[in-house]
C-alpha cells in the first residue's frame, strides 16, 4: 500500500460518478479490526459488495495516505464504526473529515455504527471522546481550528442516524430503524443506509 502522505484536499467533482468501491470502512483498528470490522468486511465480501478496508500494516504518517483519500472519493458508501478509542486517533479524525467533505460535495452516503459507545457521547464528545479532545487541545495548541473541525465533523456524522451495536451469541445486533441482526449485508446497496443486513 502507498504510504505517501496526503492532505485532505477538496475532492474533485465529476458529472458522472465513477465508483471504484461500493463501501469504504472507517474504523479504529485496535478496537474492532479483529472483531466486528472483520465480521462485517467478510459478510460484505460474501455478498459481492466491493469494500475498501485499510491494511493493518499501513504505515501511519502525519496525514492520511493518498491511497485512503482516493478510496474515500471513489466509494459510493462509507461505514464509520465509532468505538471507544476512535477519537484518540488523529488519523481516524482526518479520515472522517474527508468522508464528510465527500458526503457534502460528492453525495457519498455515510452510515455511522456505534460500537460499545453511546451516540450522545460521540455527538457531545463525552467520556473517552472528552478525554481524547483534552489530549488534542494540548497537542494542537497552535492548530485549535483543526481540533474544532474534528469536533464539528463528529457531531455531523453522529447526527445522521443512531445505530448502537450489541454483541449477541448469534453475532451483532444493531439497534436502529430496520437494522436487524447482521448475518449478510443487503445485495441492494441503495438500502445500505437503513439496513446493514437482512435475516
Amino acid at each position: 500500500m502507498s504510504t505517501q502522505g496526503a492532505s485532505t484536499s477538496s475532492p474533485s467533482s465529476s458529472s458522472t460518478p465513477q465508483w471504484t468501491y461500493d463501501v469504504f470502512l472507517s474504523f479504529r483498528g485496535e478496537d474492532t479490526r479483529k472483531g466486528f470490522t472483520d465480521h462485517l468486511y467478510d459478510a460484505l465480501k460474501k455478498k459481492g459488495i466491493f469494500t475498501f478496508r485499510d491494511d493493518e500494516n499501513l504505515e501511519r504518517g502525519k496525514y492520511i495516505s493518498h491511497e485512503l483519500v482516493k478510496a474515500i472519493e471513489e466509494s459510493r458508501f462509507a461505514i464509520v464504526i465509532f468505538s471507544i478509542n476512535y477519537a484518540f486517533s488523529t488519523w481516524c479524525l482526518d479520515e472522517l473529515v474527508h468522508i464528510v467533505r465527500c458526503k457534502n460535495e460528492k453525495k457519498l452516503e455515510v452510515l455511522p455504527i456505534f460500537y460499545h459507545v453511546n451516540p450522545s457521547d460521540v455527538r457531545k464528545q463525552m467520556k473517552t471522546f472528552a478525554k481524547a479532545f483534552d489530549e488534542h487541545r494540548e497537542n494542537f495548541k497552535e492548530s485549535i481550528e483543526k481540533v474544532e473541525t474534528w469536533r464539528t465533523t463528529l457531531r455531523e456524522v453522529a447526527n445522521i442516524s443512531a445505530r448502537g451495536l450489541v454483541e449477541t451469541q448469534l453475532g451483532y445486533e444493531l439497534a436502529g430503524r430496520n437494522c436487524p441482526l447482521i448475518k449478510a449485508p443487503p445485495t441492494n446497496l441503495t438500502k445500505l443506509k437503513c439496513t446493514i443486513s437482512q435475516t
